[in-house]
């Protein structure tokens, strides 16, 4: 399963109980659909701090860090989906598992959307069906439409998925700013996809929707 949410813009609170109601809910990867983009390094260094009780961060922590980091160079790299999603972030080790859990993209708003170095959008796998993950779905090109089957984006007020063709756009509402705050569920169902979306407290805004996808190769259009 994987867990989706979007524009919390400084929330950290509503970050965190996303992260959580989708972790519990069995979510092992995370998608988050920007605005703001920094709110996961934020999230994680206040998860940490409050782990360290709300001391700061010590020489004594970054030697424990590094030390770990460097111990961990000669072990085999750990695939980001396998197992629960991690409870915790108290250490360097469990900040970069939390970390490959997650695909985020960049707000037009914020440095990174201007960062060569940093897609405005990301392709990502979801069993064998190809889904594009953008923040504004407005940014969406030709190629993108031609290439993927499944569009994942924020900045909309309300959960919700529209069929078009073939092509599945969903969204999970936001974390911040609509009347309610929601995230969402994307699982495989067979061959297809299962989307739900919450609300912070666990009531269900969206029911299980399956998404009935079209079989195609997932080979990329390049130009």
């Amino acid at each position: 399963m994987i867990g989706v949410f979007s524009d919390s813009h400084g929330d950290l609170a509503a970050f965190d109980a996303a992260y959580e109601l989708l972790r519990s809910k069995g979510a092992r990867r995370f998608i988050f659909a920007g605005a703001r983009y920094t709110d996961l390094d934020e999230w994680v260094l206040w998860r940490r701090q409050k782990a360290r009780g709300g001391r700061e961060y010590s020489d004594a922590d970054f030697i424990a860090d590094v030390s770990v980091w460097l111990g961990s160079q000669d072990s085999l790299p750990r695939t980001p989906a396998r197992g629960a999603a991690p409870a915790d972030v108290a250490t360097e080790d469990d900040r970069r598992l939390v970390m490959e859990r997650f695909v985020r993209v960049p707000e037009r708003e914020s440095l990174q959307y201007r960062d060569p170095s940093i897609s405005n959008k990301v392709m990502d796998l979801v069993g064998d069906t190809l889904c594009c993950v953008v923040h504004d779905k407005n940014d969406l090109t030709r190629d993108d439409l031609q290439n993927a089957s499944v569009f994942i984006h924020g900045k909309e007020s309300e959960p919700k998925v529209v069929q078009i063709g073939p092509r599945y756009f969903l969204t999970p509402g936001r974390l911040v700013g609509a009347a309610e705050q929601t995230c969402a569920l994307l699982e495989k169902v067979d061959r297809d996809l299962g989307f739900s979306a919450f609300r912070l407290d666990g009531h269900v805004v969206v029911p299980p929707t399956l998404l009935v996808l079209e079989k195609k190769s997932t080979k990329l259009t390049l130009k």
